[in-house]
Parts: C-alpha cells; structure tokens; sequence
C-alpha cells in the first residue's frame, strides 16, 4: 500500500542531514530521525527502516508525517505532539521557577524534582504531575535546584577598588630587575600516608590504592613567586606564625633578592602579614633594615585572586601534591624536584587583567 506521508528529499536537504549525522554532535534521537528521513527517501519500507535502525514504526511514521506536513527541521526536533496539551502552561512555569529559587523545605538541604511536583499539587496548581515534567520545565529556564555552589562574596566598597587597582597598576609597569615584583602567599597541607601498599599499573589496568589512609599532621607552604621572570620558591614549615612570615620577608631580601634596591611584594590582607610582625621577630634595627627593602601590596578582603601566587599554588596542587604524601622529608623533596623543574622551564605568568578592564568589566561594582 502507497504511503500517505512520501519523503521526498533535495540535494540540500540531503547534504544538510548527512553533515548533521558526521558530526555526532545532535543528540541520539535527532540522528535516528536524520537517519530514518534518509533511508525513507531511497525508497526503504517502515519495516526494513524499523529493522535497521532499531525504531518503532510509530517513530517512523510521525517523523514522516512532520517532515511532510512541516519542514526538515520539525521532523528533526523534539516537539509536541499533535493535539497535546502542555502540562504546565505560563503562569503555572512562573510559579515553579519562583518555588524553585526559594529556600527548601525545612528539613532538607534543597528541593528535588519530586518535592517541586508534589508542592505544585498540594498548593493545587496542578491535579497531578510527574517530577520529569518539572525537570523539563526548569531546564528550559536553566534551573538546577540540587545544585549550590560556593563562592566568594566580597563587600566591594571603596577600600576594596583602591586595593584592587593599587595591585593591578603594580602588574602593569615594566619590569624592573632593580625593583622586582614578588607575590607571596600560603597554604596548609594535610599529610596523609597509606593503610595498604598500592597495587601497580598494569597493560589493561590502571594503578589501584586504598580508600582508607592515614593521617600525618599538616604542614604549611610559603609561595614565593616572580611572575614575569619565571621563578617561583616554596618554603615548608610547621606553621604560619608571625615569627614564619618575617623569617619569609628574611630570606627574600637577604638570600633571593639581596643586590635589589626593593622588592615589592603583593600578598594577602591576613593579620600575619603585617611590617610589626618583622618587630617581633628581630631587633628593631634588624627590622627596620628588612623593611627598607620591601614595599607591601596588598590585595583586599576577598580579593585573593588578585595574587597570582594563587595561581603557582594551583599549578603546584594539580602537578605534584594530588598524590598521597606522609612525611616532611619526602614533602620537601617532591616540591623541590618540581619547584627545580618549574624554574628551568622558566614558565612564566601571563597576566591580563587591567585597571581599564576592571572599571569596564567591575563597573557596577565600583561605588557611585
């Protein structure tokens, strides 16, 4: 029997749907439909279609019957059928958004798709609905409530642009190997040793270790870095004291920049990293001979990603310390072996990020 629905393809209609089905890129369904009106246009039956491409003879008939009555690009994407009504019409979609973005139910930490569709019945915006039909409705407004993500909120105020520029003009003047620009930062390390010896790499299967481990204190990191010039130090102690952070400026001035006129160093706005640390630590002719040296930036309260020793933390997390370290002697040497090669590569920092970008990009923020 003749069909009622005849695909009957162009040259560009053909090109366009054999493109679509090599690049792999569209979804499963929309390739089967892209397949199914290309076959149906060589003149394949239903059944030898529903036979090769494992679809129902529903699939093909609807795909037909939209490609005739349609376009190409009906029969290719998921629409309503003919005649459905949808679930949840304007007001009703508003109505879940807004639930959506107010506070969970007490009791749990955030809605579900199944606590949406059954809030919507008992507050009877709806008789009845599934919780994919609320999942469908929320990802056509980009909304995932099960998802939180943590961020850092500053409080933009005047104190904290001035800081901001103060820091990126100082990114922004020509270098100067009389006046050379260190960023200085920290950060704690768990160490943590292995329960149970790891089971090596073999052909067809990966290295294998223990879920269970073993603590072995925390020690801190000191991150001396010179963006521009390639050099970057870390320094392994016990803790972060006062008494650490002016032994730190210590060593930069005396021992890694001692023929500069001054080094001027960004570093974080923590209550450690203060000239009367340095006072505490040494005499004051000691102290005030190390500060002669060193000019302070600091980036402002929340404002650590301004310190691009950030970044060579980063860079130091993702390279040498994701794997299981227990004790300070082989910590020390897995960061001077990579801290070594670091430094012979000579990799550098390419930093961006302007005061004209800021004021474009931060505008709102600034104060008015």
């Amino acid at each position: 029997m003749s069909k009622k629905y005849v695909v009957d393809l162009t040259a560009d209609e053909r090109t366009e749907l054999l493109t679509l089905i090599k690049k792999g890129r569209p979804g499963a369904r929309k390739i089967a439909r892209a397949h199914i009106l290309l076959l149906a246009d060589e003149g394949r039956t239903d059944a030898e279609i529903a036979s090769s491409l494992h679809v129902s003879l529903a699939t093909i008939e609807r795909t037909r019957k939209k490609f005739v009555e349609g376009s190409i690009l009906v029969a290719l994407n998921e629409q309503k059928r003919c005649g459905a009504k949808r679930k949840l019409d304007g007001g009703q979609v508003a109505f879940l958004v807004a639930l959506a973005c107010s506070d969970a139910p007490e009791g749990r930490e955030s809605w579900t798709m199944q606590l949406l569709a059954d809030k919507l019945v008992e507050l009877k915006k709806v008789d009845s609905i599934s919780d994919e039909t609320v999942r469908r409705r929320l990802k056509e407004n980009q909304l995932k409530p099960w998802q939180k993500k943590q961020w850092c909120i500053p409080k933009v105020d005047a104190e904290f642009v001035w800081r901001m520029e103060d820091v990126l003009d100082l990114y922004a003047e020509p270098y100067d190997p009389q006046r050379p620009r260190v960023c200085f930062d920290e950060s704690p390390y768990q160490m943590v040793s292995e329960v149970r010896h790891p089971l090596p790499m073999q052909p067809g299967q990966p290295q294998r270790y223990d879920y269970e481990y073993r603590r072995e204190g925390t020690r801190n990191l000191f991150m001396f870095v010179q963006p521009e010039a390639g050099w970057r130090h870390v320094k392994v102690t016990e803790r972060r004291t006062k008494q650490d952070f002016a032994h730190c400026m210590k060593e930069l001035v005396d021992i890694h920049f001692p023929e500069v006129k001054v080094v001027r160093v960004t570093l974080d706005n923590l209550n450690t990293h203060t000239p009367a640390a340095l006072y505490e630590a040494f005499e004051p002719a000691e102290a005030r001979r190390i500060l002669r040296k060193l000019e302070f930036h600091f980036t402002p309260k929340h404002g650590s990603w301004l310190n691009m020793a950030e970044i060579e933390f980063s860079v130091l997390g993702g390279q040498c310390l994701g794997q299981r370290i227990g004790d300070e002697g082989t910590l020390k040497s897995e960061i001077a072996a990579w801290e070594d090669r670091r430094n012979e590569q000579r990799s550098t920092i390419n930093w961006q990020f302007t005061v004209p970008n800021a004021r474009e990009k931060l505008g709102r923020l600034y104060p008015s």
